[in-house]
């Protein structure tokens, strides 16, 4: 039997380059750090390949882990293709989806800093779900900025979120300074991730037992992910197989850090190791089309600047159904990766998406999210490629949440009324315009 690690993998000493540092905002105000716990600060700056997952997070971690890992045989079946793929299926919790494995160990260290109350941006609202779970676990209050098309086309979230003792509201909001400044630059916005972000952090200054709690960007959240590539390292090697591919979707990073930076250990430590791609929708391709510069994290302007690749913090992604690849920017430890050419990305509409999701669902009995379908549509590119070539390669891709709550997509897809939105080259002009003014490249540091 599969067990559960003990310890997180930190990616961060193995990088082949340094993490650039962030910088400070320019012109920014005082009282904006996010006051992040010191056990979360200590997992970004440490040097330790292994670090110890706390016996209380443990203890909750032991009602959904290990989560399976399965062979899609019918899939590969019904498809005719010479691949073997395996999948890690993440949905089987509260939440649904792999976010739970960061927010409970955010909630630990957040009520072990002595705060009260989380405040936190969700853009689908998977990550909200699991943080709105991990506040209920360990004792704290829970607010939730939601983006607004997501409130609108996924209203059980939102019921799921209120279930778990969650206060949810629609983002942008009248209520904060950032959402009326968004509301009066465009009156019908249904929003962005981005400002849902400058409208939690807004709230949470704003009460000294609130703190700010993010779902996937930040270096702690991938770090607390790798517990799906540990676990599926040791389950594949019992099923006597190696992946040649490991594939994830991209939001902002920690699905797809969560799954491939256990595998790529070996690789960046000299040895072999599979071939890691990334999975971006069309309508908001960061790494196949965004720049690698220093942005800010959200559209409040007032966050300190982080190196990675972003198609600027002003971004208004199309209102495409897999909310949670939606974020303008991509975490620092992915940039780095796909900067030194360690791993790889591509770039699908949602509507072939979605008629993958379909397939795998027919196949093996799991809806999965459109966010996980993407995951889903390489692995079957792949694995259409491989036998065209004559090839039999093991792929491996996160599953990593159930699409219950996504119907509404899959029903337009159905219906044909899916529009297949992209991003223009005019528009990405646009967006790349909000950068701010580079600063001197500073010396690199871990």
């Amino acid at each position: 039997m599969t067990s559960i690690p003990t310890t997180w993998y930190n990616i961060i000493p193995d990088l082949p380059e340094p993490i650039a540092p962030d910088l400070p905002a320019p012109g920014g105000r005082p009282g904006l750090n996010p006051q992040i716990p010191t056990g979360l600060v200590r997992q970004e700056l440490s040097k330790a390949s292994d670090i110890a997952i706390p016996a209380e997070v443990l203890e909750h971690y032991r009602a959904f882990r290990p989560t399976p890992l399965r062979r899609a045989e019918k899939l590969e079946r019904e498809l005719g293709v010479s691949a073997r793929i395996y999948y890690k299926y993440e949905g089987g919790n509260v939440s649904g989806s792999h976010k739970l494995n960061s927010a409970l160990a955010q909630a630990f260290y957040y009520k072990q800093a002595g705060a009260k109350r989380l405040v936190t941006a969700t853009g689908a609202g998977q990550w909200g779900t699991a943080l709105a779970a991990a506040c209920r676990a360990f004792g704290l209050e829970c607010h939730v900025y939601m983006v607004g098309n997501s409130y609108q086309a996924k209203p059980y979230r939102r019921v799921v979120m209120e279930m778990l003792g969650a206060t949810v509201v629609p983002s942008p909001t009248p209520g904060t300074d950032a959402g009326r400044e968004a509301l009066a630059e465009n009156p019908g916005t249904g929003g962005s991730l981005a400002i849902a972000m400058a409208e939690a952090l807004e709230d949470a200054r704003r009460d000294s037992g609130s703190r700010f709690a993010t779902g996937s960007g930040e270096s702690y959240s991938l770090l607390h992910q790798t517990v799906i590539g540990l676990e599926a390292q040791e389950q594949m090697a019992a099923y006597g197989e190696q992946p040649d591919v490991v594939i994830a979707s991209l939001g902002a990073g920690s699905n797809f850090g969560g799954l491939a930076g256990p595998f790529l250990r070996d690789k960046l430590r000299g040895g072999q190791g599979p071939r890691c791609v990334a999975v971006e929708p069309t309508a908001c391709p960061k790494l196949t089309r965004g720049v690698y510069r220093y942005d800010f994290t959200d559209s409040s302007r007032a966050t300190p600047l982080q190196k990675m690749y972003t198609l600027g913090h002003a971004f208004s992604p199309a209102a495409i159904h897999a909310g949670g690849l939606r974020y303008h920017g991509t975490a620092k430890i992915v940039s780095s990766l796909y900067s030194t050419g360690t791993i790889e990305s591509v770039a699908y509409g949602q509507n072939e998406v979605l008629a993958s999701g379909l397939e795998f669902a027919r196949a093996e009995g799991i809806i999965p999210a459109p966010e996980s379908s993407h995951a889903v549509h390489a692995a079957i590119v792949e694995a259409r490629k491989a036998t065209a070539e004559g090839a039999e390669p093991v792929i491996l891709l996160c599953l990593s949440g159930h699409g219950q709550f996504d119907l509404a997509a899959y029903d337009a897809h159905l219906q044909g009324t899916l529009d297949d939105s992209g991003l223009s080259t005019e528009e990405l002009a646009v967006s790349l315009s909000s950068l701010p003014e580079q600063p001197e490249t500073p010396a690199h540091v871990h």
